[in-house]
This record gives structure tokens, C-alpha cells and sequence, in this order.
């Protein structure tokens, strides 16, 4: 087997071990939320700081959220019955759309609110109140770098598998549990960061515009965090092509194939982190009896499935390929490599 083709299979494929890792990953930050969140609420009504309590509604909604994601773990494994065919592997992105709508319903938009309120009314906090808030925060930041820590050593663990960088890792990895536990802990983190700002310097000058501000910075935070997992998983639900290296590499794979005269079209879908549909259409050399080209099929998806284990379901269509036809696959091929040569590059 070629190198690229190696690196398709190592990419393309979800094992159990990793689903069971990224578990471990989820319960650690779900456990560390539920523990931040009563901390947060509590030092948030004790001191009357809309920042913290704006990190609290942060907290529970990440809670809430890793529910969802653990859910997607299970659920997504699920067998192929007669009424998903094709199997569950999309739940995995429907759980991670809600948590997404929870990251903004349940965090963003409460914590514009306490910004609002922090402004209608006024400042009269106890200083040594926001002392215990500022302590509570300092203990959140921990135990959010802690998950943050976790996840990202999954991450860069996935990324060496798969041979590419860690920032590469993120914007095409499979996994969007795993991703999104990392959005979760990055914004948890940085959102304790503006929480701390805003109550240190309201204590600092009396001015409740500063926690205001921090709550409004936390509302904006989440709100785009929450943008960008959902537009993920709405790519994939409603039916996302697999990554154009791999694409590529089925198309060279297929063009390779002696008894294949001509690829007119190569489509495919991501059906789960482990699943996808391939269907291709495919001019076969002239000569061939009907026995010969069933073999033919049979041999090319068998060879094609040993490759690239995550391509599970498998159609190639024999059809006469006019001059027309020929032409468009030329163009489209070229497309392609191109569009692969530049996703190598940024893989890198």
C-alpha cells in the first residue's frame, strides 16, 4: 500500500480506542464544570458580580453541553437498522449542533444580560466579596487548564496518527466531540481571564462599567464560539464531501485501475466519523463480457474498502462516457489535485 494511501486510512478512520479516550476527555471536563459552576454561582450571589455569575451560566451551559457529547459517543455507535441504513455516525454531529445552541442560548445571551444589568445598577459591591470571587475564578482558570491540557493532548495525539500539525488537526479532524470539549475549555479559560479583569478593575476604580464590559466580551465570545461549531455540524448534516486529499486519492486509486478507461464522477459523503459513501461513475475499457466487468466491480470495491476502511458504502456505476463527459472529468480532475495540493500544504 502507498504512503498516501496510508495516511488516507490513518486520517479517515475513528477507532474505538480513540471514542473511549475521548470519553475519559469529556467526563473530565464535565466533572470540572459541575464543580466550577456551583463554585461560580455561589461567589457570584455572594459578591454581586454579574461577571462571575455570567461564568457560572458559562460553566453550567459547558456542563449541559458534555452531556449532549457523551450521548453522541454512544448513540453514534449504534448498528445500521432498516430505518438508518446507513447507520447513526450523524447523531455524533446533531449532539454537537445542540451544544452549540446551549453554548449560546444558555451562556451567550445570559451573559449580555448581566452585562446589561451590571450597568442599570450601579456599584455598591463589598470589596471583600469580590475578594472571594476573584478567588473562586482563580481556582475555575486551574481546573479549566487542566481539561484545556487534556484535550489538547488528545489533539496533538490525533494529529501525530495522522500525520499533520495541531492546528491542522483542528480545522480538519473528524472528531467534533473532541473539538468541541477544546472550544468549550479555550473560551472557559479565557472567559475566567476577562472575569477576573472586569471584577479586579470594578473593585479597583467603583466603575461597574468594566465587569459590564466583561460580561459583554464573555457574551461575544461564546456567541462566535457557539457560530462556528454549529456551522461545522451543519455542514455535516445536511451531507459534507470527505477531505480533497482522500478524495484524490480514491480518484487516482480508481484511474490506476487497468479495466477503467475513464472516472466521469467521483462523489462522497461523510456518514459518521468512521463511515462515508463513495459512488463513482465509471467508463470501463472496451471488451469486457458482463461476467468480466461484474468481477471487475467486485475486485475494485473490495480493493478500494482495504484501503480505506472508513469507506464502507461503496457504488460504482458503469456508464458510456461521451467526449463531453470525458471532458468535464479531465477539468474536474484537475480540480481536485489542486485543491488537494493546497490542503497537503496547509496540512503541514
Amino acid at each position: 500500500m502507498s504512503d498516501t494511501t496510508r495516511s488516507a486510512d490513518r486520517s479517515g478512520e475513528e477507532t474505538p480506542d480513540q471514542d473511549a479516550k475521548t470519553a475519559v476527555t469529556v467526563l473530565v471536563a464535565l466533572a470540572a464544570n459541575l464543580v466550577i459552576a456551583v463554585a461560580k454561582a455561589v461567589g457570584g450571589v455572594f459578591a454581586g458580580s454579574p461577571a462571575l455569575l455570567s461564568e457560572a451560566a458559562h460553566s453550567v451551559a459547558d456542563s449541559l453541553n458534555e452531556v449532549f457529547l457523551l450521548a453522541s459517543l454512544k448513540r453514534s455507535r449504534k448498528a445500521p437498522d432498516d430505518q438508518h441504513p446507513f447507520g447513526y455516525g450523524k447523531e455524533r454531529y446533531f449532539w454537537s449542533l445542540l451544544a452549540a445552541v446551549g453554548i449560546f442560548v444558555m451562556g451567550g445571551c445570559f451573559s449580555v444580560f448581566q452585562g446589561f444589568e451590571a450597568l442599570h445598577a450601579g456599584g455598591s459591591e463589598d470589596h471583600s466579596g469580590y475578594v472571594v470571587g476573584l478567588a473562586v475564578l482563580g481556582v475555575a482558570l486551574l481546573a479549566e487548564g487542566s481539561s484545556l491540557v487534556r484535550a489538547l493532548v488528545q489533539v496533538r495525539g490525533q494529529a501525530r496518527e495522522a500525520d499533520r500539525g495541531v492546528l491542522a488537526e483542528l480545522r480538519n479532524g473528524d472528531d467534533p466531540t473532541l473539538r468541541t470539549v477544546l472550544a468549550e475549555d479555550s473560551t472557559a479559560c479565557l472567559g475566567v481571564l476577562f472575569a477576573i479583569a472586569g471584577m479586579w478593575l470594578h473593585m479597583v476604580t467603583g466603575d461597574p462599567a468594566y465587569e459590564a464590559a466583561a460580561s459583554f466580551l464573555i457574551g461575544a465570545l461564546l456567541g462566535y464560539v457557539a457560530y462556528r461549531l454549529a456551522m461545522e455540524s451543519r455542514g455535516r448534516l445536511i451531507g459534507e464531501a470527505i477531505d480533497p486529499v482522500q478524495r484524490h486519492e480514491l480518484r487516482v486509486f480508481l484511474d490506476e485501475q487497468p479495466e477503467i478507461d475513464t472516472v466521469t464522477s467521483l462523489l462522497t459523503m461523510r456518514l459518521g466519523n468512521d463511515s462515508t459513501l463513495v459512488a463513482a461513475r465509471v467508463d470501463l475499457v472496451s471488451g469486457l463480457d458482463s461476467e468480466e466487468v461484474e468481477e471487475v466491480l467486485v475486485r475494485v470495491k473490495a480493493a478500494m474498502a482495504r484501503a480505506w476502511p472508513h469507506a464502507d458504502q461503496i457504488f460504482l456505476d458503469v456508464t458510456d462516457a461521451s467526449a463531453k463527459d470525458r471532458a468535464r472529468a479531465r477539468r474536474d480532475h484537475q480540480a481536485l489535485a489542486e485543491a488537494a495540493a493546497a490542503r497537503a500544504g496547509g496540512n503541514r
